[in-house]
C-alpha cells in the first residue's frame, strides 16, 4: 500500500514537472517569437528610415514610389540620385532635356518611369537615356519621349532615331563651341601680348628714371666737389694775400726805423 501511494506521488511530481516544462518551453518559444517579430518590425522601420533619409529633398517618397513629377525640375537641379529600392519613379512634366549619365543604373527593381511632359533634346546629351530606353521591354517608357528640339527632329520618338541623326544634330553645337573657344583663346593670346608690353615699358621707364637719379645725383656730388675745391682756393688765396700784407707792413716798420 505505501509503495501504491508512493509510486502515485512520485507520478504527480513528474506530471507536475512535465507542466512546468511544457510551459517553460512555450514560454521561451514565445519570447523567441517575439525577440524574431521585433527584430523584423525594427528591420523594416529601419529600410523605411533609410529610405526616408535617401529619399530627395525635391521628391515625395512611399513605399518604392518616388514622385518628382511638376516640380520644375532642369537637368541640372535633377537629383544625382534615388533611393536604391525605388520601384517606380514618377519624373513627368517637368523641364528636363537630357538625364545624366548613370542616373537610372544604381536601381535595379525600377520598374515604371514616367517621363512624359518634358522638352527633350535629341542631341548629344540624350544618348544615354537612348541607351537606357532600349534596354527596356516596357513599350511604355518609349512611347512616352518625344524630342522637342532641335526643329527638323521635333516629334520624333527617341528611340527610333539612329545614333548618327543625333550625333549629326551635334555638330552644329560642336562647330559653334570650336568657334567660341578659337574666340576665347584669340582674346587670351591679345590679353597676354598686353600684359607683356606693359611690363616691356614700365621696366624701361623704370631704367630710364634710374639713370636719371644716378645722373642727378653725380652731377650733385660733382657740384659740391667743385665748390668745396673753390673754397679752398679762396681760403688759400686769402692766407697769402694777409700773409704778404703782413709781411709788406713788417718790412715798412724797419725801413722807418
Amino acid at each position: 500500500m505505501n509503495v501504491r501511494v508512493s509510486t502515485e506521488t512520485a507520478q504527480g511530481f513528474m506530471d507536475t514537472d512535465t507542466d512546468t516544462l511544457v510551459t517553460l518551453c512555450v514560454c521561451a518559444g514565445m519570447q523567441s517569437v517575439m525577440l524574431v517579430l521585433k527584430v523584423l518590425l525594427l528591420l523594416l522601420a529601419s529600410e523605411m528610415s533609410l529610405a526616408q533619409l535617401l529619399c530627395p529633398e525635391v521628391c515625395s517618397c512611399a513605399e518604392g514610389v518616388v514622385d518628382c513629377s511638376k516640380r520644375g525640375l532642369t537637368t541640372a537641379s535633377l537629383p544625382s540620385s534615388f533611393p536604391p529600392h525605388t520601384t517606380t519613379l514618377h519624373l513627368n512634366d517637368n523641364h528636363l532635356t537630357a538625364l545624366p549619365n548613370s542616373l537610372l543604373d544604381s536601381l535595379p527593381g525600377l520598374r515604371l518611369v514616367a517621363l512624359h511632359g518634358n522638352p527633350w533634346s535629341c542631341d548629344c546629351g540624350i544618348l544615354y537615356l537612348r541607351g537606357w530606353l532600349l534596354k527596356q521591354n516596357n513599350h511604355a517608357f518609349v512611347q512616352n519621349v518625344s524630342c522637342s528640339s532641335p526643329v527638323h527632329l521635333r516629334g520624333r520618338l527617341l528611340v527610333y532615331l539612329s545614333e548618327q541623326e543625333l550625333l549629326d544634330s551635334c555638330r552644329y553645337w560642336m562647330c559653334n563651341l570650336a568657334l567660341a573657344s578659337q574666340i576665347s583663346l584669340f582674346v587670351f593670346i591679345i590679353v597676354q601680348v598686353l600684359l607683356l608690353a606693359s611690363v616691356i615699358l614700365f621696366l624701361r621707364r623704370f631704367e630710364l628714371l634710374t639713370r636719371e637719379a644716378r645722373r642727378t645725383a653725380a652731377e650733385t656730388f660733382s657740384a659740391e666737389d667743385d665748390a668745396t675745391q673753390s673754397n679752398e682756393y679762396v681760403t688759400l688765396k686769402d692766407r697769402s694775400l694777409l700773409h704778404n700784407i703782413t709781411t709788406g707792413s713788417t718790412h715798412s716798420h724797419h725801413i722807418l726805423c
